[in-house]
């Protein structure tokens, strides 16, 4: 047995310290105390799992990879339970848990790929690359000597070369319009903010709307300080705009609720097997208690999002507009692994005020498909028809303070439901922007008038109004089409394609000079959703 554990690469001990580890963990999340049995039970089933590895990784034909085979066998656990827990190595954790909190350490400039260049969009304020004179449409050719551009390499492998751990410096070669020769510029990287409020401006003299895309540690600071900009706008209604959200951290969802629901007011509450069960009560907050409120979902709207959805429809503080979310009601906890990989585990389900489990049917085991719903519904069209939508009488539910019929077992139904417009754009915009051509030309017009556009346009709203997309923006899309044999079937098509190009073209302009914000100002003008939300608001 001496030699059995003192092979050369003594992969077997690191291997019993990740097994070990791993089964002391889910043995306290899992195991109640008080049936010895199953503690036996779970104790045999770690000792089968450690020697199974061990053999395997010893005695096997051919070499094999004790990491590779401890992630097959978590994921292979985790595979036969629902659709949400699951696995992530190392890499993957570090990215999603980035998301999550906010910050990523880099250069600090959001880019764009035109052809096969990375043009700066904009330094981040205050950022890295700005404090070295980082400019928009800097063309950044080389990092650290190594070039980046005309090489085919991914967008990937540009951000794993730009992006590194702070106070390390990096040397980027620079092209710059007017300026002959390449110049060179050395950052050190820092701490870089990771917005999730995309927008927040005014939609009316009256009506504001936010939009977030994700509850990461920032979101609530990010959402109170728009409400606030936009109550010395003039706001006295509120759109909030969760449209293919996809959840994050309950406690932010939580925190944000509070701000608009009254003290005392239950927000969500969350009932698991072997955890203790959780209520989150609103503590009345600061933000905006009176004024109307209208949320924008959609089929892409998930977790958190549905639980700020589903706190403001229960307890009647708003009017809900889309279609039906996504329909995730389960709760995951993190389990961190010594290799700074991650298991999320379900542990719970949460509940909407009136009682609603909002999870949508699945089968354990079958992610594949559980990942085709969405498909699913389009085919059903239930997307373009709320008639096609059936809910059991079994899980009808009652709001709390007017009592109206609300329903769950499957994400959360709107009150007013918008179809899914899929005749907004033609087919020919569709294949035109399949290949990039439309947000290629829009650099390329950015980056050859950038001076001319920042001169001329010094306010948004004046550009709002008064701006026209040069008619050779669109005849160069044309023509790049044509050498990837993409044409309109007829000159009908080839009509309609030119303003809906005008109306995204002018979007990505206006982002370009100013954010987001400007963004979906031009995007949502004739948005169906945020017009009806206007409407209502306007009652």
């Amino acid at each position: 047995m001496k030699a059995f554990f003192h092979r050369k690469t003594h992969k077997p001990y690191r291997l019993s310290y990740i097994i070990y580890y791993l089964s002391f963990i889910i043995y306290h999340l899992l195991s109640t105390p008080t049936v010895s049995a199953q503690n036996a039970e779970l104790d045999i089933a770690m000792r089968k799992l450690n020697m199974a590895t061990i053999m395997t990784n010893i005695y096997y034909v051919d070499s094999v990879k004790v990491d590779k085979l401890v992630e097959d066998a978590i994921n292979g656990m985790l595979s036969k339970l629902d659709p949400h827990s699951q696995y992530s190595n190392a890499k993957d954790t570090k990215r999603m848990n980035e998301s999550l909190e906010g910050s990523f350490e880099g250069i600090g400039v959001q880019f764009n790929m035109l052809e096969d260049t990375l043009v700066v969009i904009q330094p981040v304020p205050k950022g890295p690359s700005e404090r070295v004179g980082i400019l928009a449409g800097d063309r950044i050719v080389s990092v650290n000597d190594t070039a980046i551009a005309g090489v085919k390499m991914s967008r990937e492998e540009i951000m794993s070369r730009l992006r590194g751990p702070k106070d390390t410096k990096v040397k980027l070669g620079i092209v710059r319009q007017g300026v002959k020769d390449v110049s060179y510029f050395t950052v050190k990287r820092d701490k870089i903010p990771v917005n999730t409020l995309d927008a927040a401006y005014m939609v009316t003299p009256e009506i504001g709307l936010i939009r977030f895309s994700s509850f990461g540690q920032t979101t609530y600071n990010e959402v109170m300080a728009a409400l606030d900009k936009l109550k010395q706008q003039g706001m006295t209604r509120l759109i909030i705009d969760m449209q293919q959200n996809g959840g994050g951290l309950l406690n932010v969802a939580a925190e944000i609720a509070s701000q608009f629901l009254p003290k005392g007011d239950t927000i969500v509450y969350t009932r698991g097997r072997s955890v203790p069960s959780q209520v989150f009560i609103s503590n009345g907050g600061h933000g905006w208690q009176e004024g109307k409120v209208a949320v924008l979902i959609d089929e892409y709207s998930a977790s958190a999002a549905e639980i700020l959805t589903g706190a403001i429809q229960d307890q009647d503080r708003g009017v809900v507009i889309g279609r039906r979310s996504f329909g995730k009601g389960l709760v995951q906890r993190p389990v961190d692994l010594p290799d700074g990989s991650m298991i999320r585990l379900t542990i719970a389900r949460y509940y909407t005020p009136s009682g609603r489990c909002i999870q949508k049917p699945y089968t354990k085991g079958d992610k594949d498909g559980y990942s085709k719903d969405v498909i699913n519904r389009y085919n059903k069209g239930e997307l373009s028809n709320a008639d096609s939508i059936h809910f059991p009488d079994s899980l009808r539910y009652k709001t709390r303070r007017l009592g109206r019929t609300v329903y769950g077992g499957g994400g959360i139904m709107p009150d007013y439901f918008i179809p899914l417009d899929t005749t907004k754009y033609t087919k020919y915009y569709r294949e035109l922007s399949a290949k990039s051509l439309i947000i290629n030309a829009s650099l390329r017009n950015l980056d050859k008038n950038r001076k001319k556009l920042s001169k001329t346009w010094k306010d948004f709203e004046s550009f709002k109004t008064e701006y026209e997309v040069p008619d050779d923006v669109v005849e160069h899309i044309f023509k790049e089409g044509e050498k990837q044999k993409i044409t309109p079937k007829d000159e009908e098509e080839r009509q309609q394609t030119i303003p809906q190009l005008k109306h995204i073209l002018k979007a990505f302009t206006a982002r370009d000079l100013w954010d987001m914000s400007e963004y979906f100002a031009i995007i949502y003008e004739d948005d169906p959703m945020v017009m009806k939300a206007v409407e209502l608001l306007k009652e």
